[in-house]
This record gives structure tokens, C-alpha cells and sequence, in this order.
């Protein structure tokens, strides 16, 4: 399908790379297309990057039919651009768009689209290592209808935006917390799909625990409150007696394409790797017992992010010496080493920019 280009008049101006926030500076122009039932999908565009003019019945105000991706755009040293296991992505997209009953697309087509719109913003992609050009995918329902039903109409629309790192922290250590009094996902439930309810759901509970001074909350299962399954934006890793271990695909666990790669990776590497159920008594027990060295999240935004302290209740846990643990800081390494394009890739993870 062909794509029209209708290009800005007034362009903006990128901040400066040690001026980067994350996800509050947007770049000149966007890709929409919208969906039918009857047409299927059609206008696909690149624009001026600007406001929609919606209906407030639109369903996606009222029953939640709202899914993403978060994936990133990398300037390599020889000012090529990268992006990183894109058509994980947005397979991983059409996944959720089924879960939640909404119509999927074509991956080269978008594919074909994001190329075109990040190629065009290339004078967004800041250079400085460890910034990136952030990438938003989303679809949500737009028929202006109050009846409780799957919308028939839809827009797809991907914005960009100049990032820098995701926790003020940086590569050191975050502090998290347990959830005791709330739940994130139920099995059986959205948890599996990147939709937005999911996160909505989380911010009670995210928000105290920043109150309290804690980046992020580590969640629960919802049915016995007992075993672990991720946190607020990462999937969660523990070395516990050198073996690598991270929580199962339960079905209310977000399947994380940094975590496939972090898996990955640990396998060509020759470590032991599990992925089981994993209790918070067991994680303590094994602090306890000395065969808990390392704690770390993954995910797109902070690639690796190491976990210093882990609060649950009244019990607090401090993992390693404060800094940086040296399994964690392989996988920083590794990953942002192919993403940028400083390390050879044998995973055919990338996909160039032209």
C-alpha cells in the first residue's frame, strides 16, 4: 500500500543529548492509518506530528481497547541507524491486538512505514550512547458508541521521541518493592498483552511505592500473592546459585523481547537458565542463605537496570555492594553493544535503516 508524505512546514528542534528526559520531547511527524471493518486498513500517511480531533464517545475512552509497543531507533559509529528486533515487535503487537479483539496488520507494511518515518526524523536520533530515538506504536478503537461491544473502526498511528535513560539512576542500582495490597494481572486476563489497562491498573501502587522512595513495584500473582512475575516496566532476572532464573510465561506476564534476548544471549553463553515459579519467600530465603548475588529488570526502555534493594512488608534485602553486579553489567554490555552497532550480531536482531 502506498504511503503519502505530507511533510511540516515549521520544524522543531531536538534538546541536547545530556538534556534528555524520557518520552516528553516528540519529533516532527507521525504515521496514521485507520481501519474498517468494510475498507480494512487504508490512508496510510506520515503527517505533521499534531493532535486528533476524536469523538468523546470514541470506544477507546470508555472500554480500554488500547494497545502499544515500545521498541528503539540506535545511530551507529558509522551513522548507520538500527532498530532492534522490530518485527518482534510488532508480531508481538498483532498478538495483543487479538487478545483485545482488534484487527491485526501487515508487519512489512508497518515495517515499510516505520522505516520511511524514522529515516525522515534521522536529525531526531541523538548519538550519544546510552540515548536513542524512541518508537511508539499504538492502536486504539475509535467508533463513537457507548454499547459495551468490540469497536468496528480503529487508527494506528506511531510516534518518535528523543530519549535518554529511563531511571534517574541511570546503570546504578534501583530500589523496588513488593505489592502486597494489589495486583497487576490475573491469569486468564489482558496480562499477557501490551494494552494500556495494564498499566492504568499498576499506577496506585507504582505511585505509592515512589512516595516512599522506591523506582518501581515487583508484582505478584494475583490468585495466592506468593509468586513472582514482573515488574512495573521490566521482567525480572535473579542469579541464585549461579543459575540465571526469571518467572514463566504464566498467561498474566507481559513476554518481554528483551528478556528473549536476555535468555538468549545466557544460553550462548553456557549458563544455566530456568524459567519456573519463583516465590518471594524463596528469593529471601536465598538472600538469607548467601545464593542470591544478582537481581536485575530488562526491558526496552532501560535495556538492563540492576536491582540494589527489594522491600516486602518489613523486610528489606540488600543485594550485592551497592553496585552494579557483574552478570547484569555482561548483559548491559552485550545488548547495548549490538544496538548500537559496537558489537557483531550472529541473532539477526538488527534491522538497518536505509
Amino acid at each position: 500500500m502506498d504511503i503519502k508524505v505530507t511533510r511540516t512546514i515549521q520544524t522543531g528542534s531536538r534538546p541536547k543529548d545530556a538534556d534528555l528526559g524520557f518520552g516528553t520531547s516528540f519529533t516532527d511527524h507521525m504515521f496514521v492509518m485507520d481501519y474498517s471493518v468494510d475498507k480494512g486498513w487504508y490512508d496510510l500517511r506520515i503527517e505533521p506530528y499534531g493532535d486528533f480531533a476524536m469523538s468523546p464517545a470514541a470506544m477507546v475512552f470508555h472500554y480500554g481497547q488500547a494497545i502499544f509497543e515500545g521498541l528503539k531507533a540506535y545511530k551507529t559509529p558509522d551513522n548507520k541507524i538500527q532498530l532492534f528486533r522490530p518485527r518482534d515487535n510488532l508480531k508481538r503487537m498483532n498478538r495483543s491486538a487479538r487478545g483485545l479483539c482488534m484487527p491485526e496488520f501487515d508487519i512489512d507494511t508497518v515495517m515499510d512505514a516505520l522505516k520511511q518515518l524514522v529515516k525522515l526524523e534521522e536529525k531526531w536520533i541523538p548519538k550519544t550512547h546510552g540515548t536513542s530515538l524512541y518508537i511508539r506504536p499504538t492502536m486504539i478503537a475509535t467508533d463513537p458508541c457507548l454499547g459495551v461491544r468490540s469497536s468496528f473502526t480503529f487508527r494506528f498511528f506511531i510516534i518518535l521521541c528523543p530519549v535518554g535513560a529511563y531511571y534517574s539512576e541511570g546503570f546504578n542500582p534501583i530500589k523496588i518493592c513488593v505489592a502486597k495490597d494489589h495486583v497487576r494481572a490475573v491469569l486468564g486476563g489482558v496480562g499477557e498483552f501490551k494494552t494500556a489497562g495494564n498499566y492504568a491498573a499498576s499506577h496506585h501502587a507504582t505511585e505509592k511505592a515512589k512516595k516512599d522512595g522506591y523506582a518501581q513495584v515487583m508484582w505478584l500473582d494475583a490468585l495466592e500473592r506468593k509468586y513472582i512475575e514482573e515488574v512495573g516496566s521490566m521482567n525480572i532476572f535473579f542469579v541464585i546459585n549461579d543459575e540465571l532464573v526469571t518467572p514463566h510465561l504464566s498467561g498474566s506476564i507481559l513476554p518481554g523481547i528483551t528478556r528473549y534476548s536476555v535468555i538468549a544471549l545466557a544460553q550462548k553463553w553456557g549458563m544455566k537458565v530456568s524459567e519456573r515459579q519463583i516465590s518471594i519467600d524463596e528469593l529471601f530465603l536465598a538472600h538469607k542463605d548467601g545464593s542470591l548475588t544478582e537481581v536485575f529488570g530488562s526491558g526496552t526502555a532501560a535495556v538492563i537496570s540492576p536491582v540494589g534493594e527489594i522491600r516486602y512488608g518489613k523486610k528489606t534485602i540488600h543485594i550485592g555492594d551497592g553496585t552494579s553486579g557483574k552478570i547484569s553489567m555482561k548483559f548491559f554490555d552485550a545488548l547495548t553493544g549490538i544496538q548500537y552497532g559496537k558489537e557483531q550480531h550472529t541473532e539477526d536482531w538488527i534491522e538497518v535503516v536505509d
